[in-house]
């Protein structure tokens, strides 16, 4: 190709000696484990592949160079990886072990990797956001959509998978491009009423294209899939606007998460603000239940632990040990003044989720990082509170039932259901610090990331309603 750009389909990897290679790698198995699909790690230029049940090492790929991006397939029987400082993407294949596929984007460069929704085609955002190149694994066609918006949620998917909205920027104006993925032709151009288009997202249903505007402007803009501006929202003016946005999984409630500390609840039906919740510093609210983390270090008498004890446990003996307290009203929040002459300042409701069954909404604001609000949806309420002795730095629902997990950079994995809380300690040596969790799609296992180590945790029934703080 003229640019430098490549594509090709190669061979090999000496598995025998790649996997030697990793047998010093460690991971962490809490419990037994249920029946999963296999589990990927990336290692600097390594790809592990490994058995969830066992953590028996299935595949070892080696990259040209340090991975930075790693997605699976739809399907989970391709992994990609980017490397975007050279510009390249190796695709690997879990069926056949020794083929493997590598894109070249060559001088044009690479800044974002990802997967269409059918898990055979490989979409590439060039440097400078020139373009979007769309890659075909079965074809080895190759389609080009010029002048892809870099915004903060620029391309977005329909949850079936037919449909690709994507921002563009041409002539100084924010338009919207809608592509059928299926041979990827468009079915829709059509500009926004927007200054500064920040992000587009698909309701789950398909029906409904959110578009939102810069945090500048206040402005929440709601399209049909033909185009039509079905609804404008605005909460106010003349002030920072939008920071968040979460569709529930039904689609019937879009919350818009703001600067000024609050939610606000549009309904599917009208596109009219239902209720808003705010994030009081005083919580009195007598229908919701304040969980306080409370630390406590054991206390251990030398005469308890002989040397060898002491050596086997190491450093886990020491950890400090925490529980929930449920603190009487008025509870009083503690909050954290922002400095606004800074940029990005630390205010506004940056996270937020749904429950899987749309009964719940957790919240965090971040001028309040120590403490998560959990709201019910039937009644349009406060529920729950957790205070952290920490800033949370991720939350996670169960994919299949009502059960929030988060973490906040200690070696500890908190968890809230309907029936209360729980603390528990990670048995991890080395000082392993939880930086974010995910689930596993079953709702049966998560991982928890750190920086150099990963722990797989699995859970099981009814384990959210244990008081003890101990994993088994």
């Amino acid at each position: 190709m003229a640019d430098g750009r490549s594509w090709s389909y190669n061979r090999g990897v000496n598995k025998s000696k790649s996997t030697q290679m990793c047998r010093n790698t460690t991971f962490f198995c809490l419990t037994v484990s249920l029946p999963a699909p296999p589990q990927a790690t990336c290692v600097q230029y390594r790809l592990v592949v490994r058995d969830v049940n066992t953590l028996q090492i299935l595949h070892l790929y080696t990259c040209l160079d340090q991975i930075v991006h790693m997605e699976w397939s739809s399907d989970s029987l391709f992994i990609l990886c980017a490397m975007y400082k050279r510009g390249l993407v190796q695709v690997w294949s879990l069926e056949q072990p020794d083929w493997y596929c590598k894109i070249d984007e060559g001088s044009i460069g690479l800044v974002s990797s990802r997967w269409s929704p059918d898990g055979r085609h490989i979409l590439n955002t060039t440097e400078f956001h020139l373009r979007v190149t769309v890659w075909s694994l079965c074809t080895k066609a190759v389609s080009y959509i010029k002048y892809p918006k870099a915004c903060q949620k620029g391309i977005d998917f329909s949850r079936d998978g037919c449909y690709m909205a994507l921002a563009e920027r041409r002539d100084c104006r924010d338009y919207v491009s809608v592509f059928v993925c299926d041979d990827w032709h468009l079915l829709r151009h059509f500009e926004t009423e927007t200054q500064d288009l920040a992000g587009v997202e698909w309701s789950p249903n398909g029906c409904v294209l959110a578009v939102w505007d810069s945090c500048l402007e206040y402005k929440v803009l709601l399209y049909s899939l033909d185009g039509r501006l079905l609804s404008t929202f605005s909460a106010y003016e003349w002030s920072l606007g939008i920071k968040s946005l979460a569709w529930s999984p039904s689609s019937q409630f879009l919350a818009i998460g703001s600067y000024d500390g609050k939610v606000r609840i549009l309904n599917h039906i009208t596109w009219k603000k239902v209720t808003e919740f705010d994030h009081p510093a005083s919580i009195n609210n007598t229908k919701a239940v304040v969980y306080k983390e409370v630390e406590r270090k054991p206390v251990v008498g030398s005469a308890d632990l002989s040397i060898q004890q002491h050596i086997t446990m190491g450093s886990t003996l020491f950890n400090t040990q925490s529980k929930y307290e449920i603190c009487p009203l008025p509870v009083q929040v503690p909050v954290v003044k922002p400095d606004l002459d800074r940029a990005n300042p630390k205010v506004g409701v940056s996270s937020m989720a749904f429950s899987s069954d749309n009964r719940y909404l957790a919240t965090k604001n971040d001028n309040m990082a120590c403490v998560v609000w959990v709201w019910d949806m039937q009644r349009l309420g406060l529920l729950a509170v957790l205070e952290q002795t920490s800033a949370v730095r991720c939350f996670q629902w169960d994919p299949r039932r009502p059960r929030l997990a988060l973490c906040t950079g200690n070696a500890k994995l908190y968890l809230w259901s309907p029936a209360g809380c729980v603390s528990v300690q990670v048995p991890a040596e080395g000082g392993f610090q939880v930086q974010s969790v995910t689930w596993h799609c079953s709702g049966d296992s998560l991982i928890l990331l750190g920086k150099e180590q990963l722990c797989l945790c699995y859970m099981e029934v009814g384990e959210e309603e244990e008081e003890d703080d101990d994993v088994k």
